[in-house]
């Protein structure tokens, strides 16, 4: 009997500690990652260059560049300067923009990439995909898996507070995002990678469910492998079905009507997933999300992000717009204007102010 398996896409390693960061190099080289120290370490102007110092002697054979910002230019110009430097891998360390130009830059270049975080903002930190600023807006590029996958949790903590806020939004949203590829499923017959599915499950639930604050070392470590679970369901899934559904529309919507008044990604598609829920008639779920979202001090109601009533009916009735093709609970109800505003009056009376 023939004994059937697949592979997944997954970093080789997943360093999640504190002080994992004075160990950098010799973790890559335990690891056959970099045995000669040829690195390509990209940072930012602001927390990956504070911590190069630190790194820095660690790293004795690597070059250091300094991305100036997350877009595609950046990205294709960091790719150019590396080309013929004969690297192992490229690192990227700093925050979601650095690390993106990074992951795209790597694959440009045809080499792999360390993810060396320096906040949670979000599940792009072990993502197939870099999303970069270009003259259309935003887009999103699929790239390789990083090789590996490194979180201090003495940096996460020196990180501002709102940033990790933010990652328990995006890891929270999971569950709404499958409840709508659930709902894709019944309705249109799109199918469900199960093992995926259960991967992100998991990780917003994880979150969801945990005791601990921002300020706690063992919250901090469920959150941080929750991000990177989500960014590996979306590997063995293909795309980012997983972890996106109506709340990451929701999200696009912010983004793209409100450029300069929106909110952290993940604290949008926090606040989209307690709504949604809310939508498809899970009550109950609805509200314990939004305790919890409130808990950690992230935003339950459009007002609380500075969005009146109004401004948040139309960022809804616009969010399927931004995701053609993903069908979700916003694409399922096909609300009405005044259905929006009725049903997101009543979430409010709800959840409470």
């Amino acid at each position: 009997m023939p004994l059937l398996t697949r592979l997944i896409p997954s970093p080789v390693v997943v360093d999640i500690r504190p002080g994992a960061l004075a160990d950098l190099g010799a973790v890559l080289s335990d690891e056959r990652i970099s045995h000669s120290g040829r690195l390509a370490v990209a940072v930012s102007n602001g927390s990956g260059a504070r911590l190069r110092e630190r790194v820095a002697p660690s790293l004795p054979g690597a070059d250091w560049y300094e991305v100036g910002g997350g877009t595609l230019d950046d990205a294709i110009r960091l790719a150019g300067e590396m080309k013929g430097g004969h690297y192992d891998a490229v690192v990227g360390l700093g925050g979601g923009k650095i690390i993106d130009c990074a992951k795209f830059a790597a694959a440009r270049v045809g080499l792999p990439l360390v993810a060396v975080p320096t906040n949670l903002a979000h599940d792009g930190l072990c993502s197939p995909v870099a999303t970069l600023d270009n003259d259309a807006g935003r887009g999103s590029y699929g790239v390789p898996n990083p090789i590996a996958v490194v979180i201090d949790l003495d940096v996460i903590r020196e990180a501002p507070v709102r940033f990790v806020r933010a990652g328990i939004g995006d890891a929270i949203s999971n569950i709404s995002a499958i409840r709508d590829w659930e709902l894709a499923n019944q309705v249109n017959g799109e199918k469900i990678d199960g093992l995926a599915a259960a991967m992100a499950r998991q990780a917003g639930e994880a979150v969801l469910r945990h005791p601990g604050g921002v300020g706690d070392n063992a919250f901090l470590q469920v959150l941080a492998e929750a991000l990177v679970l989500s960014g590996i369901a979306m590997s063995v899934s293909g795309d980012s079905r997983p972890s996106s559904g109506a709340c990451h529309e929701i999200n696009h919507a912010f983004d793209l009507l409100h450029p300069q008044r929106a909110a952290a990604h993940g604290e949008q598609c926090g606040f989209g997933a307690a709504y949604a829920m809310w939508l498809r008639g899970a009550t109950e779920e609805s509200v314990f999300m939004a305790q919890v979202l409130r808990r950690h001090g992230l935003p339950v109601r459009a007002e609380d992000f500075g969005f009146t009533a109004e401004e948040f009916v139309k960022v809804v009735d616009f969010a399927p717009q931004t995701r053609p093709g993903r069908y979700t609970i916003l694409e399922h109800l096909d609300l009405t204007t005044e259905q929006i505003k009725d049903t997101y009056a009543d979430y409010v009376k709800a959840i409470g102010s």
